[in-house]
């Protein structure tokens, strides 16, 4: 009597999958000033077609009250900040910005694709390890993500956009966020150093 063995079965071989998305050559990044006169033709097309400059922190406030009307619609309808956006019939994700900030994440994929950049790292200082790294890098980002909802705008939003406009209030926050990072710069510089 002979005794059937199974043949293992084959794993999916991931490596001509790496080798597409991370192993291409590297180029030279682009000039800065090329790259801020393509941002500015950006921005330009952005209030051409859509009628609204560039943003991302809204895009992203959008998403989490989605996520929030879902799960607490009596709280969304209770809130007058929440209501302007969902609540009742309305939908947070029907606004200009939602697909903005979908093809800014597919955008950027694609053009560290293209360029060779793709890749798994974390920049930091040698005098400190990649948990602290990461956790100051979290602490920034949910403080700058504050601050640009009580700012009523992003970098991109308020300062990209609204100075474009010429506002005041673009240029007076721009100014802020760099005097803020230089003072605070002296205090962070093991980060980096």
């Amino acid at each position: 009597m002979t005794v059937a063995t199974k043949t293992p079965k084959k794993s999916f071989d991931w490596q001509p999958v790496k080798t597409f998305l991370f192993q291409r050559p590297k180029k030279n990044y682009i000039h800065p000033y090329l790259g801020g006169f393509l941002l500015g033709l950006v921005l330009f097309g952005a209030f051409f077609l859509t009628g609204n400059g560039l943003g991302a922190s809204g895009g992203l406030n959008r998403l989490i009250v989605a996520v929030q009307d879902v799960f607490a619609p009596a709280h969304v309808d209770n809130n007058p900040y929440l209501l302007k956006m969902a609540g009742g019939d309305k939908n947070p994700l029907d606004d200009w910005i939602i697909p903005m900030i979908f093809g800014t994440a597919l955008g950027g994929f694609f053009g560290g694709w293209q360029n060779g950049r793709l890749g798994f790292e974390t920049n930091k200082g040698p005098q400190i390890s990649r948990r602290t790294r990461w956790a100051m890098a979290f602490l920034g980002g949910l403080i700058m993500g504050y601050g640009a909802r009580m700012a009523r705008g992003c970098t991109s939003g308020l300062a990209l956009s609204g100075g474009a406009v010429l506002s005041v209030g673009a240029w007076a926050f721009m100014f802020s966020v760099f005097a803020g990072a230089y003072m605070l710069a002296y205090f962070v510089r093991k980060l980096w150093l």
